[in-house]
């Protein structure tokens, strides 16, 4: 057979190439079976449906005829959504960086019949440009060495699949100290610009886990420049273009060095993780910046980013991927303005609008405006910031009626865990139990939807839950369940934590050197299974997982989650010390570890009082508002015994009110019953 057989799935991304010329298969042992029985290579092509070069190349070559009758004659062509795909992904994205490209969007690999690669790149032109030859050409070539020097393609597939045994065995046999920690600490903040914030030089991410790592050291430590650093960053992003003054939401990066012009494709993730950086932040700085920027944030995600039955209308309700960066063929369209379309809506209000939100008659990119207040870091008095929220309400009440980006309907595990902790975070922090029922009600779509036979899915689309999790889905889904047992009490939440940890020991663990793989050991159809630990876009599993393990360990008293996040260190921490700069989130996981502060709410009698469960909450809200770090949170009954090993053990409510012990290591402090005794007491470890 030979036609398109992307119409019948599910993934945005997948269908933007239903109606392409190209004979494309979805990955799978059918395109495998092709490329045997014909003797074709197999052309992969990876993307994401938010991705501007992506279009580009589809564009230039996959909707023309003749280049895809090429592709027809010579390969057996596979697209992947990388996105549902996130292993299929890391294993040629590591594979390309052994052949000396830097990877990326789209991943072009080209493979033998077994799926090992042999040669591939990144995004090709359609015609040679840019130093880069015709995709043309690479077909033609590829094709002919395939066919008539098959045993040098034979020999570079064996060596690259031997190399990638790597990704599945990396370096470990080392241990985090306090010294590494903050060596890494000393040497990222020199990396910082200290003009626009971010790291130096173009193009610009935010890079979360980097500045999450930098405030944590800020926090051990007081060193200003780390402050400064975090701060800096976080001011430059919320008043720059990257930052959608309008609707609300960050793009993923900025092209420049001033955060100006981003690629204006919005992650979820993205979002997801810079709400819960700046929630932080504002535990000590209290910035109104931030608190504007977070809510407006969370209003774009639960306005324009639910999703469900019905798309998100009726039902329960989780959230979607992305949004594409290009609209009508045209990247940022949707997005940008010219001052005559300023001056006709706003009227009187122009002349303040534009001075506040940098917009000219000359534009300050490809001759229209992005919005940004880059010129001023802060924000102005409050009557002049009502004239320009009545501006900004007059303008998105426009841009509505423009032709949307496509949104990429795909509800992820993995990111939805984290856009839950950000809300359970943002929610307790800014007082709005809204966002704690949305992070609830995604919580519930995702432990219901998302799953088969008592084991979660990677992701569901068009009422479909499809493709095995990986490891950053339970990850995530188990760390987004400890915070919400925080937030509510619920003991169900902390139940879930531990199933999944076990699926996870069971399926994942590697049991010869410790970590945890990628994917699971009954994910058949991948060609290797990574175990990595480097921060990328998104926080890695393995370094998430230290910390899932360590709240684990100090909440249930369980010495096996200990023993595992000890392993789990040892396995996966390299023995040269330089290597930590690239796994921050396990550098910060080892924090909680090593200092976690334990707020024991002991409540006096019967759980279901409503005077207690008052004073709980109250008790409960104020240290979760701590800026006090690692701070994990149990409430328990006066009759309910903490493990033995606790160092809370045996303490009990005083005078017949919820009481409170703060402990550190070993020891805790003296019983506390109002929340400003607390919150003393936790201002004392901050």
């Amino acid at each position: 057979m030979t036609h398109n057989r992307l119409t019948d799935e599910t993934s945005p991304y997948l269908l933007q190439h239903k109606d392409n010329p190209v004979h494309w298969y979805a990955w799978g042992e059918e395109a495998m079976n092709a490329a045997r029985s014909t003797n074709k290579p197999i052309m992969l092509s990876i993307g994401y449906a938010a991705c501007h070069w992506c279009h580009v190349m589809a564009h230039e070559s996959f909707e023309d005829p003749a280049i895809a009758a090429l592709m027809n004659d010579l390969f057996i062509n596979i697209k992947v959504d990388r996105e549902e795909r996130p292993d299929i992904d890391h294993v040629y994205q590591s594979a390309a960086q052994m052949m000396g490209e830097q990877g990326g969007w789209p991943l072009t690999m080209f493979l033998t019949h077994d799926g090992t690669p042999f040669w591939g790149g990144t995004y090709f032109p359609s015609t040679a440009k840019y130093g880069r030859p015709g995709f043309p050409q690479i077909l033609e070539q590829l094709s002919h060495a395939f066919h008539q020097d098959n045993v040098r393609v034979s020999q570079n597939a064996a060596a690259i699949g031997k190399a990638m045994k790597s990704i599945s065995d990396p370096d470990g046999g080392g241990q985090i100290s306090d010294q590494m920690f903050d060596q890494a600490a000393s040497q990222l903040v020199k990396m910082v610009d200290t003009h626009a914030g971010g790291t130096e030089g173009a193009p610009k991410f935010p890079q979360p886990a980097l500045f999450g790592f930098l405030w944590r050291a800020y926090l051990r430590s007081g060193t200003a420049a780390y402050q400064d650093a975090v701060t800096l960053t976080l001011d430059h992003i919320c008043q720059g273009g990257i930052y959608d003054h309008l609707g609300g939401g960050f793009s993923r990066y900025s092209t420049d060095e001033v955060w100006l012009a981003p690629h204006f494709e919005k992650m979820l993730y993205d979002n997801a993780l810079l709400i819960e950086l700046m929630t932080e932040v504002h535990k000590v700085t209290g910035s109104v910046l931030y608190q504007t920027r977070i809510a407006e944030t969370i209003a774009w995600a639960l306005r324009d980013m639910l999703n469900g039955p019905d798309n998100g209308r009726d039902g329960p309700q989780a959230f979607a991927s992305a949004y594409d960066a290009d609209s009508e063929g045209e990247e940022g369209l949707f997005y940008v303005w010219s001052e005559s379309e300023v001056d006709n809506l706003l009227g009187p209000a122009a002349k303040t609008f534009k001075d506040a939100y940098d917009v000219s008659a000359y534009g300050n990119w490809e001759g229209k405006n992005i919005l940004n207040r880059s010129a001023n870091l802060g924000l102005m008095d409050q009557a002049q910031e009502t004239i320009l929220l009545n501006a900004r309400q007059n303008l998105l009440s426009v841009r509505e009626q423009r032709v949307w980006p496509q949104r990429d309907d795909k509800i992820l595990t993995d990111w939805n865990g984290m856009m839950i902790a950000a809300l359970v975070q943002a929610s307790i922090r800014f007082d709005q139990p809204a966002w704690l029922t949305a992070a609830t009600a995604a919580y519930a779509f995702i432990r219901d939807h998302v799953a088969a036979d008592g084991r979660l899915l990677h992701s569901w689309c068009a009422g479909s839950a499809r493709h095995p999790a990986t490891l950053d889905d339970y990850a995530n889904i188990s760390r987004a369940a400890l915070f919400l047992n925080q937030a509510t009490g619920e003991p169900n939440y902390l139940q879930h934590a531990r199933d999944w940890v076990d699926i996870l020991n069971r399926h994942y663990w590697d049991a010869d050197k410790g970590g945890y793989f990628l994917s699971a050991d009954d994910t058949t159809d991948v060609i290797a299974r990574p175990k990595t630990c480097q921060d990328n876009a998104v926080p890695p599993g393995n370094g998430t997982m230290l910390e899932v393990l360590a709240r684990l360990f100090y909440l249930t008293g369980d010495i096996t989650y200990q023993q595992r996040a000890d392993a789990l260190i040892q396995a996966m921490t390299p023995t040269d010390p330089r290597a930590a700069f690239y796994s921050l989130t396990l550098l910060s996981g080892y924090d909680i570890l090593t200092r976690a502060v334990q707020v024991v709410i002991v409540d006096p009698g019967d759980p279901g009082d409503p005077h207690n469960i008052e004073q709980a909450n109250l008790l409960r809200r104020t240290a979760l508002k701590s800026p006090a770090r690692n701070i994990i949170l149990s409430h328990i009954t006066d009759q309910a015994d903490l493990p033995t090993n606790h160092p809370a053990h045996g303490k009990a409510a005083v005078n017949g009110r919820c009481t409170v012990y703060v402990c550190v290591g070993a020891t805790c402090g003296l019983p506390v019953t109002s929340c400003e005794d607390l919150a003393s007491a936790l201002k004392a470890l901050s």
